[in-house]
This record gives C-alpha cells, sequence and structure tokens, in this order.
C-alpha cells in the first residue's frame, strides 16, 4: 500500500520487507521498489480497465451522461493504488476519483443498504433467482 503504483512514479520508492525465502526457508529481508509492483500488478490493473470499458460499453445512455458529467467514483482497497485514478482517467477519457475515506465507503455502503434493504430489494441481486 505504501509503494504500489498503477503507473510509473516520479521517483521510484523503495521498501525493505522481511519474509520466508522459498528456497532456504529462512527469513530474510529483501528490498523491492514501486516499478517492481508496478510490474507485478500489472495484469490485475488491466483487468480491472477492460472490465470497466465493457461496463461503460453496456451503461444505458442516460446513465453515461452522468458519468460523463459527474465522473467515476473509486472505492475499497484499490482505490488506494497510486495513480490508478490517473490511469482509469487516461483509459477511459472521463474524470476519476478517489472517494473520501475509501476503505470505510464499501462498509457504509453496505450499513445503508442494510438499513434500507425493504425499499432496494428491486435492485439487489438475489444469487438463488440467478441460478
Amino acid at each position: 500500500m505504501q509503494i504500489g503504483c498503477a503507473t510509473p512514479l516520479m521517483t521510484d520508492m523503495a521498501m525493505e520487507i522481511r519474509g520466508r525465502d522459498l528456497v532456504t526457508g529462512l527469513p530474510r529481508n529483501v528490498t523491492i521498489r514501486s516499478s517492481q509492483i508496478m510490474e507485478a500488478i500489472s495484469e490485475s490493473i488491466s483487468k480491472i480497465i477492460e472490465t470497466i470499458k465493457q461496463t461503460l460499453e453496456k451503461t444505458p445512455p442516460e446513465l453515461s451522461a452522468d458519468l460523463v458529467e459527474k465522473g467515476i467514483y473509486l472505492a475499497g482497497g484499490g482505490a488506494l493504488i497510486q495513480n490508478l485514478d490517473k490511469l482509469l482517467s487516461m483509459e477511459t477519457n472521463m474524470p476519476v476519483y478517489v472517494a473520501n475515506s475509501p476503505l470505510e465507503c464499501v462498509v457504509k455502503g453496505t450499513g445503508k443498504t442494510l438499513e434500507d434493504l425493504e425499499k432496494l430489494k428491486t435492485v439487489l441481486i438475489n444469487s438463488r433467482k440467478r441460478r
């Protein structure tokens, strides 16, 4: 979370991490760089971008207009990946924002949904019906 990024940073950051060496089985410290993290997560980031693009293609025109005007908001842990908002904005040609307290947004939204469950029943997906 501290040095991970979706696009190269101005300064490649480094961090020492501790873990178990899979060859020797012994504890070991290594230094990793933000560029290494970026490379490691690049395939996952590409899949996220592709899924967002596919979703936007299927979005009804009236909702698309709102998205173009108001933008996309990122929430959850992935929103904390440095430069993900900038990369998504470049890929979608839309404004992209990181929500305030992105880690809390998901749980707060779930709480609000549970408070108004009866009112929201018509828009919630029931996985039992889909089978």
